[in-house]
């Protein structure tokens, strides 16, 4: 990334909205980089920044809680950084620059990030809201679901995405007999084929969870309250002492309703994360960003990139206008619950056409290309190609043309450049 002019020392009001990842990170960057600036971290958590990579494990019982948390008070306190816990934001006055809590608390900013991330969304369905039943996004939810699991003996998971597996695992690891409903006809479908989710789906039955695809919940039963049993469309009927319910996020963009600020499935950004709304930002699971390599804006809320977006939505707040630096970064995705490794990259649900090869019975790849450029993939087995995949998808080259070469067993990244072109000259 270029070096870019920064304003040492500006006297300004820089509000973070939010404390994961991406505005924890914002906040540290904009803490290092300026002298007399005021920083304030508003959140509706009643914590500090936690890691939510690690509270999965939490939740399988193999990590206490402490190990999970990242920050504490004095964290912030030593970079001279206001954090407000459980402190909701109501709404944001973009004309005179304020946000309003609910607490009826005004804050003043010269420069605002929105890094409010997402929301679990709930299982629109007769009794979802029951005790047992859960949603999985923060540490409290990864502590209701290690005590729900680990008094249970047969489970239900609903949703056949990156947050369903965790729920898998998690029963997995407390011996809880369980069900996973798919509404697909195989899990992550987006991204794998059905020849590589049977690789998925033989290692959960191996562990006591049995997939079950094209099935969808049409409510859930009771005894007192708590979930009893999960009924499908079709009427097949699934005993649980505990449900997981895992069937996507919604953006937190509900504080910017009355703002001139776009919304599209997240807050709209141009490449370098700002709003089309001067001084307002977003970094994140929230933030829809212009990728300038596919064309097109998207959502990646991964760990690294939520990190490296509120790092760069910072030091562009501080840049020139002129001076300013586009997002570029290719996240990564890693499942660590079964013996072999599985990781996804790029975007490799975006592709327009897809290659794939098996190389054993727990080994194989699949790559995404669009208009012959490589997007993303996903690999079960074999990690090692994982970063130069990663490079030539950031080159945005064509390179579909070379796929034998690129889905060798030994594939180190390194392909003929005389017959490609980058996108960006396009």
């Amino acid at each position: 990334m270029p070096s870019q002019p920064l304003q040492h020392g500006r006297d300004a009001a820089y509000v973070v909205i939010g404390d994961g990842i991406a505005g924890s990170s914002a906040a540290a960057e904009l803490a290092e980089r300026t002298t007399d600036a005021s920083i304030t971290v508003v959140t509706a958590e009643s914590e500090p920044l936690y890691n939510r990579i690690l509270i999965k494990e939490f939740a399988k019982g193999n990590l206490d809680a402490d190990v999970v948390r990242m920050h504490d008070r004095s964290w912030y306190d030593d970079r001279d950084i206001d954090l407000r816990l459980d402190t909701r934001v109501e709404t944001v006055d973009t004309t005179a620059q304020v946000i309003e809590t609910a607490a009826g608390e005004s804050i003043a900013y010269d420069e605002l990030l929105i890094a409010t991330g997402s929301t679990p969304r709930s299982l629109p369905v007769e009794n979802a809201d029951a005790d047992g039943v859960t949603t999985f996004w923060t540490i409290n939810d990864a502590a209701r679901i290690r005590e729900n699991a680990a008094a249970a003996e047969r489970g239900v998971i609903v949703g056949g995405g990156l947050l369903g597996i965790d729920y898998a695992a998690i029963a997995a690891a407390q011996d809880v007999d369980a069900h996973y409903l798919i509404r697909e006809d195989h899990w992550f479908s987006g991204a794998l084929s059905e020849t590589g989710a049977e690789i998925v789906h033989e290692a959960l039955r191996e562990r006591g969870v049995t997939p079950v695809v094209e099935t969808e919940v049409e409510r859930f039963e009771t005894d007192d309250g708590h979930v009893s049993a999960a009924v499908a469309s079709d009427g097949r009927r699934y005993e649980a002492d505990c449900a997981g319910v895992a069937i996507g996020t919604t953006p937190n963009t509900g504080l910017l309703e009355e703002t001139p600020i776009a919304i599209e499935d997240g807050v709209v950004v141009d490449e370098t994360l700002q709003t089309a709304v001067p001084s307002i930002w977003a970094a994140g699971d929230v933030a829809r960003y212009d990728d300038r390599r596919l064309g097109e804006h998207v959502s990646n809320g991964s760990w690294g990139s939520a990190a490296a977006q509120g790092e760069l939505a910072a030091r562009n707040m501080l840049a020139a206008p002129e001076a300013r630096a586009p997002f570029e970064y290719v996240p990564s995705y890693s499942v660590s619950h079964f013996e072999f490794p599985l990781a996804s990259f790029g975007h490799p649900r975006l592709g327009d056409s897809y290659q794939e090869r098996q190389y054993g019975d727990r080994e194989w790849r699949r790559l995404a290309f669009r208009d012959g450029q490589l997007v993303g993939g996903v690999l079960i087995g074999n990690r090692e190609p994982l970063q130069a995949y990663k490079q030539l998808t950031a080159s945005g080259r064509r390179v579909q043309h070379q796929v034998q070469q690129l889905l060798a067993p030994s594939f180190d990244g390194m392909v003929p450049t005389n017959s490609s072109s980058p996108l960006a000259s396009d």
